[in-house]
């Protein structure tokens, strides 16, 4: 059996990068710069001839207009996407700082150009957009819904010289926070055993399977994040007030109803899913009690989260890690097979770790015109094998939804996790079914339920800490560490009861989340996408190979239809109030599963 440290040095591993050149045409001397060139000259003609003329415009003149629309933003996107790929596994380099820095200089420029566009569009009566629209029909299919969603804005949109001035400053206003954010978190180091860890290194030694050792990377994780712990406090300080001179600008009556909207997604829709899941924090609770009883600890501490039961897991080297995701997808579909494997096959993927490389994983769709990245930090565990399915379930989605063009490739967030975790779950339950041993059938269900309780009541305990924070920064002023650090343990302690003892160490942890920085609002989806997902995997096991054309027509058509009709091509009723209940007892039935094979197992 393969360790961890022999698969970390696997050479098949190392070898693995991103091939970026696709981008800029093959062309690092010049690519990128013509790119943008290109776009803005494009952008400043376009801005010339169609500037003051949006309200008269006929179907003809909206077709070319939208047309033209899509080629510059592809020009632009192109561009955008090499710097931010290439600044991503390196964050500490100058050079690829100030490429970025330049990208994000010239895009907001092209942005700027354009913005009459929307604000226009946005300004006409409903009956003549819709007039519009219907008259140049299947000619606008690659925009049609795009244009109509552009339309729920009017309300929070402001003038053209104050979009403006917004768009100009947003570079050296959140933009640059944003970044500085993501590169002090890149430059963490952890000092452990002897080692200076990279930090996403250090947080895969929460799964060793001593406890001594758990506790004492937990340890060193918490003197990492203390000197720098003021610094990050400010910068998300900062961002929590931009956001809400913001909102208070565009009309937006809460903190999230900005998210809500671009995610079209009700509040009344959010909110029963957080009410449903914060209904439901017995299952979390529950599940910690009987991991300690297996564990033989009288109660959890939050550094026992991610403890494996099994103090022998097995290592996956990168190629085994590889040939298991590949061939599930090929089994489920060979579609899906065929277009995860380009992903292995052209240089798609990034996956060693490396210092100052992006923490986490992602995958970027890019642009239709070329494809999507994904980037890993790959450590070897059966968890970093789940990442990689995860990921290449995105990577499937944007590949598949290329088709839709650059307006409809991408969905809302609420629904940009259902590919990802219903492939995540297509490797689980490969797993699961090749595991013949109840012992190691209960690790493997252990692992889904930690999972899950990550993915679903951990985001939406996540939620409720960010809107503590976003509803106590309006009420009451600047909002300190100790703040921040006394709202995430009310909201973690609300998780997980008297089931887990909360560390004073753990208290300091919101402080390296990059989605409170980058995306406000952002973690419900996870838990949105997560019941979805789990709907539509109970869906697949009960119909079968029916399912599956069903599926992936519903990955092919991106953001081209809003989620409710996208859940309705696999027969999901996303309106239904009781939808997330029937996710949720998904949830509650895997740890049924592992109650069941304790009892059998005499544990």
């Amino acid at each position: 059996m393969a360790t961890s440290a022999d698969a970390l040095a696997d050479p098949a591993l190392l070898a693995t990068a991103w091939d970026l050149s696709p981008l800029i045409d093959g062309d690092p001397a010049g690519g990128f710069d013509r790119l943008l060139g290109e776009a803005q000259e494009r952008a400043r003609t376009f801005a010339a001839g169609y500037a003051g003329t949006v309200a008269n415009l006929d179907a003809d003149g909206l077709v070319a207009a939208m047309t033209e629309l899509a080629a510059i933003h592809d020009l632009a996107g192109r561009a955008a996407s090499f710097a931010s790929l290439n600044f991503s596994t390196d964050t500490a380099d100058a050079a690829r700082g100030a490429l970025l820095a330049r990208m994000q200089e010239q895009v907001t420029a092209i942005e700027t150009a354009l913005l009459f566009f929307d604000l226009e569009w946005a300004a006409l009566e409903d009956a003549d957009a819709d007039a519009l629209l219907t008259s140049a029909g299947d000619r606008l299919a690659f925009c049609d819904h795009h244009l109509r969603s552009a339309r729920r804005y009017r309300t929070h949109l402001l003038s053209e010289a104050e979009e403006k001035i917004l768009a100009e400053k947003d570079l050296t206003a959140s933009g640059a926070w944003t970044r500085l954010f993501g590169e002090l978190v890149s430059a963490l180091r952890v000092d452990l055993d002897g080692e200076r860890l990279g930090f996403e290194l250090a947080l895969s030694r929460l799964q060793d399977p001593d406890r001594e050792r758990r506790r004492q990377a937990a340890e060193a994780i918490t003197e990492a994040l203390t000197p720098g712990l003021r610094t990050r406090a400010f910068i998300f300080n900062t961002l929590i007030f931009d956001k809400s001179v913001e909102d208070r600008l565009r009309r937006y009556p809460h903190w999230i109803a900005s998210r809500n909207l671009a995610n079209e997604a009700s509040d009344e829709s959010v909110e029963a899913l957080i009410t449903a899941v914060t209904g439901r924090y017995d299952i979390p609770q529950r599940w910690y009690r009987l991991k300690a009883r297996l564990l033989g600890i009288p109660k959890l501490a939050d550094y026992d989260r991610s403890a494996p039961l099994s103090a022998q897991e097995k290592a996956f080297t990168y190629a085994e890690a590889v040939e298991l995701v590949r061939s599930t997808y090929e089994a489920f579909s060979p579609v899906a097979g065929a277009a995860v494997g380009r992903f292995f096959d052209e240089g798609w993927i990034d996956a060693p770790l490396r210092p100052n490389k992006r923490s986490g994983a992602f995958c970027a769709s890019t642009v239709p015109s070329v494809h999507p990245y994904v980037l890993l930090n790959y450590t070897a565990t059966r968890r970093d094998v789940l990442t990689m399915a995860h990921e290449l379930g995105h990577g499937l989605h944007g590949a598949l939804a290329q088709r839709q063009g650059i307006f409809h490739q991408s969905t809302p967030l609420t629904l940009a996790e259902t590919a990802s975790t219903f492939g995540e779950s297509l490797v689980f339950e490969r797993l699961l079914d090749a595991s013949t041993d109840d012992r190691d059938r209960l690790g493997l269900l252990a692992s889904r339920i930690d999972d899950a309780i990550a993915t679903v009541f951990r985001q939406v305990a996540m939620n409720r800490f960010e809107d503590l924070v976003h509803t106590r920064r309006r009420a009451e002023g600047e909002l300190g560490a100790d703040d921040f650090s006394a709202a995430w343990h009310e909201t973690q302690s609300a998780l997980m009861g008297d089931s887990l003892e909360i560390t004073d160490g753990y208290r300091t942890w919101w402080s390296y989340i990059p989605h409170f920085i980058n995306t406000p609002g952002y973690v419900y989806a996870y838990a949105y996408g997560q019941l979805l997902a789990l709907s539509a995997y109970g869906r697949y096991k009960t119909v079968g190979e029916a399912f599956v054309p069903a599926y992936l027509d519903l990955l092919a058509s991106g953001g081209s239809k809003s989620p409710e009709a996208l859940g309705e091509m696999i027969g999901i009723n996303l309106a239904d109030p009781g939808f997330w209940d029937a996710g949720l007892r998904l949830v509650d039935a895997q740890l049924s599963e592992a109650e069941q094979l304790v009892s059998t197992l005499g544990l």
